[in-house]
């Protein structure tokens, strides 16, 4: 059982991802564009045309409140490209593949059985963005993704929506933007507002969203150190959750997963040239979750989780 500062410091972390998710969205929210994310982590002008980039994730054991313990570890693909199309317009498609294996030991509330094993998502979004003049742009990314552990149901494991965003970028180069974002999700509807940002706050100190290929997800804020030689670092906070189908021939047949958390973080940047970035990650995840529903969302059963350390790498290169 928890003690009091235990539940102390477990309000507060909720009280945080609560904050961060109606800023930042959840991590399907992708604004801005994928590639224009990576050109300006890069630190180049303008906007890369193209990117592809591997991420490498490790969430160490960590102990579940009613007993036994849950780890995983797996690997993030993104690629995209995003276009000029004319008249203000630009337009890109970004591809979506996530491996996730998950390893339970003795997870007493689940009745000591693993209530999931390896997790694949896959999918496609279409970022697309207008200006409308004195530095107003208008975004929308619709998406469809298919999340799910091996042996569920695809026609039973879509997920889709849209983000809808309104962002001004200043004569200094500060951007600071409002969305929308709406996604069915299993059985779930989700309807937020959350803030996009790049915010210089000196010569070398920026606040942005995390980067939406990393191991955090971008739903949350960071401040960004820019170091000599190529370097960079930031620290950040960022709300993530994962939501998929269940196996047809698991402990919950055909099923409802799902895990959230408070990544805390620290990132290392290096960029290789002009084409390539390096990121080094290390942090915790605080207020964490797992959750089993049946196939039409009504909880079974679900658990906490004490904080979890978690590394990760995204190498980045751009076409």
């Amino acid at each position: 059982m928890k003690s009091r500062s235990d539940a102390f410091v477990s309000r507060v972390a909720r009280v945080a991802a609560t904050t961060l998710l109606a800023l930042a969205g959840t991590a399907q929210a992708t604004a801005p564009g994928p590639a224009e994310e990576q050109g300006r982590r890069a630190g180049a002008a303008g906007t890369t045309p193209s990117f592809v980039s591997v991420t490498p994730i490790y969430q160490a054991p960590a102990d579940l409140e009613d007993g036994g313990d849950v780890q995983f570890g797996g690997v993030v693909f993104r690629g995209g490209v995003l276009s000029d199309l004319g008249g203000g317009m630009r337009g890109g498609i970004t591809l979506i593949y996530d491996y996730l294996d998950y390893s339970f030991s003795n997870p007493t509330v689940f009745n000591s059985n693993a209530p999931w094993g390896i997790l694949q998502r896959y999918g496609v979004a279409t970022p697309l963005s207008f200006s409308i003049g004195n530095g107003w742009i208008l975004g929308a990314t619709p998406s469809l993704e298919w999340f799910r552990e091996n042996g569920a149901s695809s026609s039973d494991s879509l997920t889709w929506g849209a983000t809808f965003t309104g962002s001004r970028r200043f004569e200094n180069g500060n951007m600071i933007g409002l969305g929308l974002a709406v996604f069915d999700r299993l059985e779930e509807t989700l309807v937020f507002p959350f803030l996009t940002v790049d915010w210089r706050l000196g010569d070398r100190w920026r606040l942005v969203n995390p980067l939406a290929s990393g191991p955090t997800g971008p739903a949350g804020l960071e401040l960004d150190l820019e170091l000599d030689g190529g370097w960079s670092a930031g620290f950040g906070a960022a709300w993530r959750t994962l939501r998929f189908r269940l196996s047809e021939s698991g402990p919950t047949p055909n099923g409802i997963g799902e895990e959230r958390g408070m990544p805390v973080f620290l990132r290392v940047t290096h960029r290789i040239g002009n084409q390539a970035t390096l990121h080094l990650y290390g942090g915790v995840v605080l207020n964490g979750q797992l959750r089993v529903e049946d196939a039409s969302g009504q909880v079974l059963r679900e658990d906490d989780r004490d904080p979890a350390p978690l590394f990760g790498a995204t190498f980045t290169a751009r076409f």
